[in-house]
């Protein structure tokens, strides 16, 4: 949610220029996402400021942009103080003569963060591209976690010189970049449910309290229902207590699960208040991987943004020509209900690796340091912070913000507390389906809904030139000897005789993100 360029023990005020705050030598300039959901405000005791840009919350007036607001010493640190109690995501900047300059990220993980430097001058921004000159290869250990499909958050991207700030994290700048992690969030596990509980009501509340957080009703906001139990979960809820206010949109997938996402989907739509129209994109009529995708044509689009980059860059095109300016989806979902590794164990990072021919010696030596240097824990599932990081840049190039209810720290906390039985198999999304007098078909489907098939057809027909061109001129990945050239010949030409394997198979999506992430990048 913010941009900025600083150069610390600069002595100087801040102003603003009614588009960013500037320092009066232009040296430093700290630019804030445009948005009706964000406000930006600074104050000043003289010597120190103080700049946050944070998410707006309902019940609050807007803070007006302006030249920062001069406060004694003590206002000034009580203004410090109160930043971390804002109930929602913000990003603080503080700079002072004489000191290194401190960006501190806030708990929400709601637009990333990433950070570089050179021997003055410490940059930001959500967008990974704005420091794509800070680039200076590729980090082995990352790639690694990418490549099968294990990521870490942590401070490390796949890019040496670009690091990411997590949340609570601050970067400290001074002429040497510090990232200092915060204190670990604690968590709690699994309760006994009282004889008289109510669990369905108490996951209505909470989700309740997620969504009346943000004012999402004034502005055009629009609710990405998949069919899916997460997003059918949160949109049926807002259909309830806004009916005929918010519209829907989703992506199409396409394989056996089509059909059923298409009925699923129509029963909602037909069963709950939603506002018309129903915004639909076909994945299969906009493929990842087709020349208009922008990472194809060499754009520089960073590898942790959307893996299916062309359709959901088309939906979220379409939607922001229909004057959207806030979705709300159900990531989260999955992490708030999930099952921790002793009830459901999960495969080692050694097993996946063997079964993927292109991981290279080097790489597998990386895996074994894999969860070094990883943040602690957060409020939010680390997995959901990643996932959110995948969403936000592509929604906000198009002015539009993203809303997340299942990432809020109730619903996460409520998530800790459910025995397991409400957990597996998400049999708290399904219940809370049903108790709307939806049917088996959408509370109880067999049917699996995902892009598989959209990604297997991306790689069996559009990617086999590209990994030819890969394998004839070369890439940033050979060349680090992160991946094998030899081994992803032979998983190519497997690819190319069949049958399709997705475990296996669908690994090599990545291999080509991470090429043209690399080859655009370095």
């Amino acid at each position: 949610m913010i941009k900025l360029c600083v150069t610390p023990y600069s002595n100087v005020t801040w102003t603003w220029d009614g588009r960013r705050y500037v320092t009066a030598d232009r040296t430093s300039e700290i630019t804030p996402y445009e948005h009706p959901m964000v406000e930006q405000a600074a104050v000043t005791d003289g010597t120190r400021t103080l700049i946050v840009v944070r998410e707006r919350v309902v019940g609050r007036d807007a803070a007006e942009p302006s030249l920062p607001r001069s406060v004694s010493p003590g206002e000034f640190d009580k203004s410090r103080a109160l930043v971390e109690q804002w109930p929602t995501d913000y990003v603080l900047v503080e700079t002072a003569p004489d000191v290194p300059c401190r960006v501190t990220a806030g708990p929400g993980g709601i637009a990333p963060l990433y950070v570089a430097s050179d021997a003055t001058t410490l940059y930001g921004s959500w967008d990974m591209a704005d420091l794509a000159r800070h680039a200076k290869g590729l980090s082995p250990r990352e790639v690694a976690r990418l490549l099968i499909y294990r990521p870490r958050y942590s401070t490390e991207t796949v890019f040496r010189g670009i690091h990411r700030v997590t949340e609570r994290t601050t970067a400290v700048y001074g002429g040497h970049l510090h990232l200092r992690y915060p204190e670990p969030a604690l968590h709690s596990g699994p309760r006994e449910l009282a004889p008289d509980a109510d669990v369905l009501g108490a996951f209505v509340e909470a989700m309740d309290n997620a969504l009346d957080l943000r004012p999402i009703d004034s502005v055009g906001t629009v609710l990405h229902l998949t069919g899916g139990f997460d997003s059918g979960t949160v949109g049926t809820r807002l259909a309830e207590r806004y009916p005929n206010r918010f519209p829907t949109a989703a992506l199409l997938i396409a394989g056996p699960g089509r059909d059923s996402q298409i009925r699923r989907r129509s029963e909602m739509v037909k069963a709950l208040p939603f506002a018309e129209p129903d915004y639909l994109v076909d994945a299969m009529e906009h493929p990842p991987l087709s020349p208009a995708c922008a990472r194809v044509r060499g754009k520089m689009i960073s590898p942790y943004e959307e893996p299916l980059h062309l359709p959901f860059t088309r939906l979220t095109e379409v939607l922001a020509e229909e004057g959207a300016k806030v979705v709300v989806t159900g990531l989260g979902g999955d992490e708030m209900v999930a099952l921790s590794q002793a009830e459901y164990p999960h495969k080692s990072m050694g097993e996946i690796s063997d079964a993927l021919p292109w991981i290279s010696e080097r790489a597998r030596s990386a895996l074994e340091y894999a969860d070094d240097g990883i943040a602690p824990p957060a409020a939010i599932n680390s997995m959901t912070l990643l996932s959110l990081e995948t969403t936000a840049p592509v929604l906000m190039r198009s002015g539009i913000w993203p809303v997340h209810p299942f990432a809020d720290p109730g619903m996460v906390q409520l998530g800790e507390w459910l025995p397991m039985d409400w957990r597996e198999l998400k049999q708290l999304q399904r219940r809370r389906l049903a108790a709307l007098g939806l049917s088996p078909d959408v509370t109880e489907s067999r049917e699996r809904e995902s892009f598989a098939e959209v990604v297997q057809h991306s790689l069996t027909t559009i990617a086999r030139p590209m990994f030819a061109r890969m394998l004839k001129d070369g890439s940033p990945l050979f060349d680090e000897r992160l991946v094998d050239p030899d081994g992803l010949r032979k998983a190519v030409r497997r690819l190319t005789e069949g049958p399709y394997r997705e475990d296996g198979d669908a690994q090599l999506l990545e291999v080509l993100d991470l090429h043209l992430a690399a080859t655009a990048f370095l």
